[in-house]
């Protein structure tokens, strides 16, 4: 930020013929105990201007026990500005060795004005009132006295780390993002504005009394404005077109702005929404971005000047006071308080939803307890917040006050994958006080028996996570706790039986949130052990950085961690496919895998993963049938809980969480980012078998797809790997709902072992076919005759991932004890001889 000049609208007054002490030589009570910038010669104070004292002279006036006055030279003036302090006080039950400043109303001196004509006034100076001591507890700050140091405005340490900057780490101030004057400790001025009852009467001076407790005058300043120099104005907003040359920084901030008389919060491109596009049905709608004009929010005093760039020409200037003659365009202020519900059609009860508001000016407008700017940025933002692009959302239990700008507003609410996400246009008046919205829900697969789940969620509390998952449209949301070097998350979290939202603890059994763990590794892989009883499995992480701490040893083979979530009755998820490519390998070999994990952080940014589905078929190709799951590892605001998300189907289960379990294992499941899903092979579900004679046949295979809000492009049914069947757009409908619709069947020649999936293509920023996958079914396996489904290539592959592991442990994983080091290795080994008898029985059969 550039440094304004003082504002002219103030006058400084030089006391150097009235300073009657040096401060170096003020008892401790009075002193400064550091050396400050701002507190020696002329220095702009909260933008106005003040001749403090000279560093070698003297430079302060002591208010002890005779009188000071200061001549005015008959000056008409508002409002005097005083930078002062008094003796510093504790109260009785305060410690020595802290700074108070409780101490309130007692008599420290008056300021008598004496006007022209012979009058005075007198204004009489109290403790904590209009004045207040250099040093004080955070408690302490006075009634009608500011610090003179300003607000302070604070990059997030993501930010700081995105512009190349050093973050002071993650501080209070930094996560707070603004501070207050007296938030930055050290010594304080403060400045009293105190107002002159006669301003139309010229000051002949001002007599400066003392009353009984000692004080110390550094500076005054005089103003003519009409409202109090020292009371901003609230938090508004206006649209600036750059001046020439002016630049952004990397994250699209201007940083060459600055205010006499208030703060600058933040300078932010200008965005620009299409109305007609908001209102239409695309799945995202971003804004546009300008790179010519910025929008503004401020505090500021309302004769403020607004100062935009530097030299060479110098800065340009506006004067806040009258924006029509700047070229300022201000932004209607968000100050009606507005309650907003969300409702399903059909039912008045408000249920829990996403929303994004913003107005005229593009500018977003959060609900009151959630943030302006949302951070995407890692652990910035961890609360009931999500980003995507440029749109900021909210979380809301169904009912939020939100406060909206009069005039135009636009909304977007949604509720998952079965629900028409909604966008409206509204119309704020001075007579708003609640807006209701409706959503209106499409597909019905919930009543159907699915339930829907998230398999890989962080850091937020386990109460947020259900927020975040109800209004997601998440039956079941898995927090997984994990290390990460010396930082641990969730551990606190886990008790080993808590399913928060289960009837057994007060829930309505609706949305359910356990928490698990990710044990980590950075070699071997990560595994996710979910929804296990008795004690958290330990260690989280184990074999150094980055995902336990440095100098850890390898104690433990990730299926040593999943045996013991089975014996636990948890459920063994290998998360975010294909990676890390390692030990995964051996753990499905021995069985002791009961899930593979497509993962995607936003499906706006990028969808399920092609080489995660190609690692999948290929243990689908060595007949280990695995089903599919989908899970967000949300750690950021960045991240979408659910964007990619399970499907399972409950059978004639009872929703619970053990009852989820029970149906991933099943397998009877798909990920999906929208689209979803029905799969039959001759009337076998997905976790199904079906028998063929030696020498394979015909199957007939039946699908449907349905999709609420992401357009359905190919629907492609996979043979083994490989796409046998395949339906365009064309056989896509628009149901009376308003859903898309697909459904075919196909008759497919199966020659060998092999298995059935459905795979759907799709995208939510309508990029070409071929790049997004939008949703895939687990398989059904085909079986001809006795032949095993087996390939020689990829078992070759994944017995060299097993080396591999076994490699690693033996030459570079920091070595445990004996015993641990021999547990680890006989694991791995056990797999690498699983697997190589199977490849010798196959090529002798």
């Amino acid at each position: 930020m550039i440094e304004p000049p003082a504002s002219p609208h103030f006058t400084p007054v030089d006391l150097s013929r009235v300073f009657n002490a040096k401060r170096q030589s003020l008892p401790e009570a009075l002193r400064f105990r550091q050396k400050a910038p701002w507190t020696f010669g002329a220095q702009t104070l909260l933008g106005m201007p003040f001749l403090l004292g000279r560093a070698r002279a003297r430079n302060v006036i002591d208010l002890d026990q005779a009188e000071v006055a200061v001549p005015l030279g008959e000056a008409l003036a508002s409002y005097l500005i005083f930078a002062h302090a008094v003796e510093d006080q504790r109260s009785p039950e305060t410690p020595s060795w802290t700074d108070d400043g409780n101490p309130a109303g007692d008599h420290v001196s008056d300021y008598v004005l004496a006007y022209a004509d012979g009058t005075s006034a007198v204004v009489p100076i109290r403790r904590r009132f209009a004045i207040q001591q250099t040093h004080i507890r955070w408690g302490a700050s006075p009634f009608e006295a500011v610090p003179a140091r300003s607000p302070s405005v604070f990059l997030t340490p993501g930010d700081a780390r995105a512009l190349g900057r050093l973050a002071d780490g993650v501080t209070r101030t930094s996560v707070e993002r603004t501070a207050s004057g007296r938030s930055s400790g050290g010594d304080n001025l403060w400045l009293y504005a105190l107002p002159n009852p006669r301003p139309e009467a010229p000051l002949r001076q001002v007599r400066l009394v003392p009353r009984g407790q000692r004080s110390l005058v550094y500076g005054l300043c005089l103003t003519r404005l009409p409202d109090h120099p020292l009371r901003f104005g609230l938090r508004q907003k206006l649209l600036l077109d750059l001046p020439p040359g002016a630049a952004l920084n990397a994250l699209g901030q201007y940083e060459d702005l600055a205010l006499d008389l208030g703060t600058v919060i933040s300078a932010d491109q200008a965005l620009r929404y299409d109305p007609a596009q908001w209102l239409a049905r695309a799945p995202d709608v971003q804004p546009a971005v300008s790179d010519r004009s910025v929008l503004v929010e401020y505090t500021a005093q309302p004769a403020a000047w607004l100062y935009a760039g530097g030299p060479p020409d110098g800065p340009a200037v506006y004067d806040l006071a009258r924006p029509d003659l700047s070229g300022l365009v201000p932004v209607a202020p968000a100050r009606r308080p507005v309650r907003l519900r969300v409702v399903e059609r059909g039912s008045s009860r408000p249920v829990p939803a996403r929303l994004h508001l913003h107005g005229a000016a593009g500018e977003y407008l959060p609900p009151r307890g959630h943030h302006r700017h949302v951070s995407g940025y890692w652990f910035d933002d961890n609360y009931a917040e999500f980003i995507n692009g440029r749109n900021a959302y909210s979380y809301i239990p169904g009912e939020c006050v939100v406060d909206l700008p009069l005039g135009e507003v636009f909304v977007e609410a949604s509720r998952g994958f079965e629900v028409l996400p909604l966008r409206r246009a509204l119309n704020v008046t001075p007579d708003t006080d609640e807006i209701t919205l409706e959503l209106e829900r499409a597909l019905a697969w919930r009543p159907a028996g699915w339930v829907t789940a998230d398999t890989h969620v962080h850091f937020i509390t386990p109460t947020t996570a259900w927020l975040e998952g109800a209004a997601e449209g998440v039956n079941v949301v898995n927090l997984l706790a994990s290390q990460w070097g010396e930082m641990f998350s969730n551990v606190g979290d886990f008790d080993g039986r808590t399913t928060l939202g289960a009837k057994d603890f007060g829930g309505d059994g609706e949305f359910l949130v356990r928490v698990g763990s990710e044990n980590r590794m950075q070699v071997l892989g990560h595994i996710s052990l979910l929804g296990y009883d008795g004690a958290l499995i330990q260690p989280l992480c184990t074999g150094g950085p980055d995902e336990s701490a440095l100098g850890d040893p390898q104690e433990v083979a990730m299926a040593q961690w999943a045996a013991q979530c089975i014996a636990q009755h948890g459920l063994v998820v290998m998360p975010h496919a294909p990676d890390p490519q390692a030990e995964r390998a051996a753990d499905i070999v021995l069985g002791l895998v009961h899930a593979i994990e497509l993962m995607t952080f936003n499906p706006f940014d990028w969808q399920i993963s092609a080489v995660g589905l190609a690692d999948w078929y290929r243990y689908l190709n060595l007949g280990y049938q695995l089903p599919l799951v989908g899970g967000s590892d949300k750690m950021t605001a960045a991240s979408l809980l659910g964007g990619v998300r399970t499907y399972a189907h409950l059978g004639q289960r009872e929703f619970s969480y053990d009852s989820w379990k029970a149906a991933v294992r099943a397998g009877n499941t798909f990920a999906t980012i929208g689209p979803l899903i029905s799969l039959q092979v001759e009337g076998q579900a997905p976790g199904g078998q079906v028998r063929l004679p030696a020498g394979g046949g015909t199957v007939n295979v039946s699908w449907r797809v349905e999709s609420a809000s992401v357009p359905i492009e190919a629907v492609e049914i996979v043979v083994g790997g490989l796409v046998a069947e395949q339906a365009g757009p064309s056989a896509v409908s628009v149901s009376h709902s308003g859903a898309y619709v697909a459904a075919g069947s196909a008759q497919v020649a199966i020659g060998g072992s092999t298995w059935v999936a459905l795979r759907v293509r799709g995208s939510l920023r309508q990029r070409p076919v071929r790049d997004d996958i939008a949703a895939h079914s687990s398989a059904v396996q085909v079986l001809a005759g006795d032949a095993p489904i087996f390939s020689q290539p990829e078992a070759a592959a994944v017995l060299a991932q097993i080396e591999g592991s076994l490699r690693y442990v033996d030459v570079l994983a920091p070595r445990p004890e004996a015993a641990r080091f021999a547990a680890m290795r006989a694991a791995l080994e056990a797999a690498h001889r699983k697997l190589h008898e199977r490849m010798g029985n196959a090529h002798t059969a």
